[in-house]
């Protein structure tokens, strides 16, 4: 059976915004456009694909100078601009989506200034109204990627008085760590983070968490006594445990060997049954959701969106799940989590 798939976990930019991208360079494989004439050819465009969730791009940025008059903003809020002309249909000559593609974009997740505090945070997000227009209703909530940081950012006052504003005023936080390449310290500070984010403040009001990637572990390492593999098992069932966090299954080509990218797709759900299997004892169908992470996905795989669809398609029928639970799977979770059946 076909599910209404909502992906909720892709980047786009256009040709004429390269330069703004903090990691982009003429040597990389994405420095070209990305839009949803890409997209498109890259998924086939199947009819039960009800849209996705954009994720931001990780632009240039000034946090200090933007603390004061907001000028370490500019390249952030020229990637809003551009996700409100997808959102709205209103498209510049070159960009690569049309007006019709507008129904497609249901919820943006823009960068924010977490380290600098909740003042910062709310005079950002200001801005961000003024720069999103009418597509404004569609930013459910922000990133501020920490898998790159130094030690202890996620744990400064700052950053946690930033997070408990988003939570007070009904934003998400998409939480990106990097196990495979930054240590298993970042799963011990994730966590550390979201009890310090949730501490004395009502359920209602506390920030929720979609955790990227499956936090990204090292998926060469097959061997489930391996400590990599134990460290980062512990870390998903306390994760789990935490109120008001979520999982995204998107991500995991990146953190693959080169051997296992283009293998066969029940090779690839071979290799990745033991994690598979421990986040869904973990979060469970209600707390998981389809992602792709294209076109991040697509860097030494062929077919890469395709690819994925069917693996976590394995996943489903091996795992015997119900079809309320691949329903929220493949979009249920997403909806709940980033609140999107209240634009609906």
């Amino acid at each position: 059976m076909a599910y209404p798939i909502i992906d909720s976990h892709i980047h786009l930019f256009p040709g004429s915004e390269l330069d703004t991208l903090a990691w982009n360079n003429p040597t990389n494989p994405l420095y070209k456009q990305h839009s949803l004439a890409e997209y498109a050819a890259a998924t086939g465009s199947p009819s039960n694909l009800e849209g996705f969730i954009f994720l931001e791009t990780d632009r240039k940025n000034d946090l200090e100078s933007g603390v004061g008059d907001g000028s370490g903003w500019e390249m952030p809020l020229l990637e809003v601009e551009w996700l409100k002309r997808i959102a709205l249909g209103t498209p510049k000559e070159g960009e690569g989506h049309t007006e019709a593609d507008k129904k497609l974009c249901l919820a943006i997740i823009p960068w924010a200034p977490l380290p600098s505090g909740a003042k910062a945070l709310e005079k950002y997000v200001s801005e961000v109204k003024k720069h999103a227009g009418e597509s404004f209703k569609k930013i459910r909530g922000f990133r501020y990627l920490v898998q790159d940081k130094p030690k202890g950012v996620m744990l400064q006052d700052d950053f946690i008085e930033g997070l408990k504003w988003m939570g007070k005023n009904g934003y998400v936080f998409d939480l990106g760590v990097d196990q495979h390449s930054g240590g298993k310290w970042q799963l011990e500070e994730a966590v550390a983070m979201i009890e310090k984010a949730h501490d004395g403040v009502p359920e209602a009001e506390k920030v929720t968490f979609i955790i990227n990637h499956l936090c990204k572990p090292d998926l060469a390492v097959y061997n489930q006594t391996d400590p990599a593999f134990v460290a980062w098992r512990t870390a998903m069932f306390t994760l789990s445990k935490c109120s008001k966090t979520y999982m995204k299954l998107s991500g995991c080509f990146s953190e693959m060997p080169d051997t296992l990218k283009n293998a066969p797709v029940l090779e690839i759900f071979a290799a990745l049954q033991p994690y598979l299997v421990v986040i869904l004892a973990t979060f469970g169908p209600f707390r998981i959701m389809f992602g792709s992470d294209w076109p991040v996905c697509t860097i030494g795989v062929n077919d890469a969106w395709k690819k994925w669809k069917e693996v976590v398609e394995k996943f489903c029928y091996l795992a015997s799940l119900t079809q309320e639970d691949q329903i929220m799977i493949w979009s249920g979770t997403a909806i709940k989590a980033y609140g999107i059946n209240e634009l609906m």
